[in-house]
């Protein structure tokens, strides 16, 4: 295995004195002292949740594509694995066609894995996959050690990282999800009732006759009973989160939604663009509750950014059930700005990961802005051939603010227009229209006349309508047929239609 410290690299840097930063330090108040045990030898579903994993050795079948693609995606595993709190002792790949349906890694391979445990003094061993309840026991009963796949891992990252009342929620429920099929007592502690009678050979006996194993079936059922009550809470937090966005389409703010792969470094350029002052940390999935931020173009146009929870190869279906609520963010924005990190190994497959779940929750018919962040850790090689590949790319950096101008200008040149193209008079004392339109809508040209003020703007249909009182000339661009424009507009310097398109 190469070095632990390439496999994480950095995010970037957080704003002096912001809450992300009192975050930080409250995340990292208490971490575990390696090489300390706290491994149980019959431990029950509640307990493993709540265990970090320590020392530990990743194991990988690589079924398609090159080598180096394989070894990008135990990197990450390597890199999701750290997160989590564990420390990386060795790393396996095997090349198979499928994975064995018994012990995901051949019979054989299982027998080297369990030297490489032995010697290594491994507690725990990380599996690049989803593995079935059957290939998790034979594999533990086999290694002598807990066995954890990829999904399990991103689960336990989400349970660490979520501070909001629905982040916590939808963690629960996609750990609930996934833990229902694969309920069976951690160490076979729900294996002591057996049930039956008491036959010469059988199973039963004195004392053991009764209903068999009906704590297994009580465990399900109360997890059934909590998976439905956390959809009920999860349903009525969306409709919360319905109603924000529903104001904000009513009063015509076009909303931008930041998403990419993890660590990509999506919220560091919050930061920059709003000051946000979020967590910024160099770990996979350090954001999982959305941030909204307002921002404002050049012209005055009021926007809002929106900072999203970071996908990530083969991510969970649980994990994209659960957080459908949150990623309908991404789903009803007006433009979606992609953010590539330019120093990872394989950007093209980033991107390609991202948008797979983009279309899995119907945000891949929306306008794109792809932006490749960490330019600065980034080899010129490396970004002459991201440049080629995607030519309309915004090439930036958050930690050292390189690009960050271009990236606010490709916002302002992509977000919609409002609609309706006016002219109108307002009087002096109308002041507080006049800060609408400048608020809400697009101004082309002002001027101050001694009727009051002459306004080309453009505005949405319900501002269009307040301001009908006092239209002059064209009424609405294609409404009139190109009306001429009063003496008054013209006075005021307000070009007419012809000269606009002239």
């Amino acid at each position: 295995m190469r070095d632990q410290d390439s496999f994480v690299r950095l995010a970037g840097e957080d704003l002096d004195g912001t809450a992300g930063e009192w975050e930080l330090e409250d995340r990292q108040a208490l971490r575990r002292v390696a090489g300390l045990s706290t491994e149980l030898t019959d431990i029950t579903e509640v307990e493993y949740r709540q265990l970090r994993l320590e020392r530990v050795v990743l194991v990988g079948v690589w079924t398609e594509g090159t080598v180096t693609d394989a070894e990008n995606s135990l990197t990450e595993l390597a890199a999701l694995a750290e997160t989590a709190g564990s420390q990386v002792l060795e790393g396996l790949i095997q090349r198979r066609n499928r994975p064995d349906p018994a012990t995901y890694i051949g019979r054989g391979k299982v027998d080297d894995l369990g030297s490489v445990v032995t010697g290594t003094g491994a507690d725990t061993v990380i599996c690049d996959g989803e593995l079935s309840p059957s290939q998790l026991r034979n594999l533990e009963q086999r290694t002598k050690v807990k066995v954890v796949d990829r999904t399990a891992l991103i689960l336990d990252i989400f349970a660490q990282h979520a501070k909001s009342k629905e982040g916590k929620a939808q963690v629960e429920l996609a750990q609930l999800e996934y833990l229902l099929p694969r309920l069976r007592g951690w160490g076979e502690t729900l294996s002591r009732q057996s049930g039956g009678s008491a036959r010469v050979g059988g199973a039963g006996g004195v004392g053991l006759r009764g209903p068999g194993e009906t704590k297994l079936e009580t465990d399900r059922r109360r997890l059934r009973t909590r998976i439905a009550r956390l959809r009920r809470e999860i349903k009525d937090m969306r409709r919360v989160r319905q109603t924000k966005r529903a104001r904000r389409s009513r009063n015509a703010v076009p909303a931008v939604a930041i998403a990419g792969y993890t660590n990509a470094g999506k919220s560091s350029l919050l930061n920059r663009l709003t000051g946000a002052g979020v967590l910024v940390e160099d770990a996979l999935f350090a954001t999982l509750d959305p941030t909204t931020r307002r921002s404002r173009t050049a012209d005055g146009r009021i926007y809002t950014l929106s900072d999203t929870v970071g996908f990530v190869r083969h991510l969970p279906h649980q994990i994209v059930e659960a957080f459908r609520s949150t990623l309908e963010e991404v789903a009803e924005a007006d433009l979606v700005v992609h953010v590539v990190d330019g120093a990872h190994p394989d950007p093209e497959e980033q991107v390609r990961a991202v948008r797979e779940v983009l279309a899995e929750v119907g945000a891949d018919r929306l306008p794109e802005l792809l932006v490749v962040n960490k330019t600065d850790a980034a080899d010129e090689e490396t970004l002459l051939r991201l440049k080629r590949t995607w030519p309309e790319a915004i090439l930036v950096s958050a930690r050292a603010g390189r690009g960050i101008d271009d990236l606010r200008a490709g916002i302002e040149a992509r977000l919609p227009r409002p609609a309706v193209e006016i002219r109108a008079v307002l009087p002096y004392d109308r002041g507080d229209l006049v800060a609408r339109v400048h608020r809400d809508g697009e101004v082309l040209s002002s001027a101050h006349t001694g009727e009051g003020t002459v306004l080309h703007v453009r505005v949405t249909e319900s501002l269009a309508a307040e301001l009908a009182p006092y239209l002059v000339g064209l009424g609405a661009t294609g409404a009139t047929g190109g009306a001429e424009p009063s003496a008054t507009a013209r006075d005021g310097g307000v070009p007419d239609a012809a000269e606009r398109r002239g």
